[in-house]
């Protein structure tokens, strides 16, 4: 006779274990030995990728910080540990170095102009593409983001030619009107504003996508409930997309703006940093004190220097711009 449990459904496999029996599956899945196998094996999988982080990241990182403080030079490349500790010598000397308080001054002119310019056009962009524009709205989109995902020798291919004082587009235009264009990149006045106009142009198509991803997350009934209380376009942009954007926004200023003081492929590529260091940045100036005349241990100093400034500015900006909706 088949007892209870067994028509309920119950079989032998599926008797619950007792106090004090064997373990059913899922106390099974729980024994620390099973665990152990499971960390062991995270761990394997994980080992390819920690080798790689601790042998080009962590490493040149560490590596970095203890050149700072040393006199690190050329002829210690192949016995390291000969390098002199200097102690702070690197770090006082910068200040004291007007080639970088040059640089320094010129990416903070970089980053003052270049940030809100690319979050202001970004911004703009998206507004238009998101509710501006009907039509070929696919066709804006691809075409202001093109300039993010291109090399930037082709950028600069395009820019020299744009910019060329002869044969340029603006030279052609001005020549049309009547009137004769400067060379921007030969003159220490234009030379970078003519960088910051070429990196807003190339990095507005980020700040794009992501202020067009903040708006279409904004809730339509907040829109019609402004809208029903007599709201106009203005004040709905400032009252309600302004403060819903914060995070969106936040995200844009605090990647834009690492973004801009590290800057180094514009200047690099386009003017070498001159003419007369007008368009020297700190990246850069970094660049070839390191692999140029190989003073390691300055170049470890200014990269922490900007490190330091970076980590500042960042947090001055989640301080401003936190979300307080």
């Amino acid at each position: 006779m088949k007892t209870a449990a067994t028509r309920a459904g119950a079989g032998p496999d599926r008797v619950p274990a007792q106090a004090g029996g064997p373990p059913g599956p899922q106390q099974e899945e729980l024994r620390p030995d099973r665990l152990s196998r499971q960390n062991l094996a995270g761990w394997l999988y994980s080992t390819p990728f920690l080798a790689l982080f601790l042998t080009f990241m962590a490493f040149p990182i560490v590596a970095t910080f203890v050149m700072s403080f040393t006199d690190f030079g050329l002829r210690n490349v192949t016995h390291p540990f000969d390098a002199n500790f200097v102690g702070l010598d690197n770090y006082t000397a910068l200040f004291d170095d007007p080639k970088f308080m040059k640089a320094l001054f010129n990416t903070c002119y970089f980053v003052v102009l270049g940030v809100p310019l690319t979050i202001g056009s970004g911004l703009a962009a998206a507004v238009l593409l998101n509710s501006g524009i009907d039509r070929l709205r696919t066709f804006f989109r691809v075409g202001f983001y093109v300039p993010v995902v291109t090399a930037i020798v082709a950028v600069a291919v395009i820019w020299r030619f744009v910019l060329d004082p002869s044969e340029g587009l603006i030279a052609g235009l001005g020549a049309q009107l009547g009137f004769s264009t400067p060379d921007f990149l030969a003159s220490k006045a234009l030379a970078m504003p003519s960088l910051i106009v070429m990196a807003v142009w190339r990095n507005m198509g980020t700040a794009m996508v992501l202020f067009l991803a903040g708006l279409q997350a904004i809730p339509a009934e907040v829109r019609e409930a402004a809208e029903l209380d007599g709201a106009g376009a203005f004040q709905e942009f400032r009252r309600i997309t302004v403060p819903l954007l914060r995070p969106t926004m936040l995200y844009v200023a605090v990647m834009t703006t690492i973004g801009f003081l590290n800057v180094f492929e514009e200047p690099f590529v386009m003017t070498d940093g001159g003419p007369g260091d007008s368009t020297l940045t700190v990246s850069l100036h970094m660049y070839k004190e390191g692999f140029s005349f190989f003073h390691m241990g300055s170049a470890s100093a200014m990269a922490y220097v900007l490190f330091t400034i970076v980590l500042a500015v960042t947090l001055l900006q989640f301080r401003l711009l936190k979300d307080k909706t």
